[in-house]
């Protein structure tokens, strides 16, 4: 295998990839936009084609303003219910507009112990003109019908109190059944605005 290498330090210079090196692709499937949306759902694209699922948030709009979690939930049977059972963990840091309050936190009450409810991915979204929340979910191996279905989250979120809050969640389904679909919604309210991405990655 050549390996081509820049001059310079430009990378600019490397034209082509060794022709050892594969995936890694990100394959968008599908993309929805939320308009006064009570959920957003994705019933299909989730299938065995890839080991490993990515959604993308951007600008993910509250009509609430405060005491709103974004959330999500899986499903089994392809959207009829969201109810997997799921072990989950969450912490979050924090740090306030006028620089005065900031720490790591983790609060035992966002975590599930084989709940069925709906997950937070954010917490306490601000519901101003200016504020959203923007961040990724990743689910492997969903079709797996051998081991439970592990899921991993990054968002920052502009907090109803002017905090900027990074959470990060993380958990498995505990199903050998195959996660088919996938729901966001937010705990309270409607998903004013947003976008939401799905991708698969080879």
């Amino acid at each position: 295998m050549s390996i081509k290498y820049a001059n310079n330090n430009s990378l600019s210079a490397i034209d082509t990839k060794p022709s050892g090196l594969s995936g890694g692709a990100m394959n968008l499937i599908s993309t929805q936009t939320a308009s006064s949306s009570s959920t957003i759902s994705f019933t299909s694209g989730i299938d065995d084609t890839y080991d490993e699922y990515v959604f993308k948030f951007y600008n993910i709009h509250p009509s609430q303003d405060g005491s709103t979690f974004f959330s999500f939930n899986m499903s089994v049977d392809s959207g009829s219910n969201y109810n997997v059972a799921k072990t989950t963990t969450d912490f979050y840091a924090y740090h306030n507009e006028g620089g005065s309050s900031s720490g790591i936190y983790y609060d035992p009450n966002y975590d599930l112990a084989q709940g069925t409810g709906f997950q937070y991915l954010a917490d306490n979204s601000g519901g101003d003109n200016d504020q959203a929340l923007s961040g990724t979910l990743h689910l492997f191996n969903p079709s797996s019908t051998t081991f439970v279905k592990h899921f991993i989250s990054t968002t920052n979120v502009a907090q109803v109190a002017d905090y900027s809050v990074a959470f990060y969640a993380a958990g498995y389904g505990n199903t050998t059944s195959a996660v088919d679909a996938i729901q966001f919604k937010m705990s309270a309210g409607n998903i004013d605005s947003g976008v939401i991405k799905l991708y698969g990655i080879s």
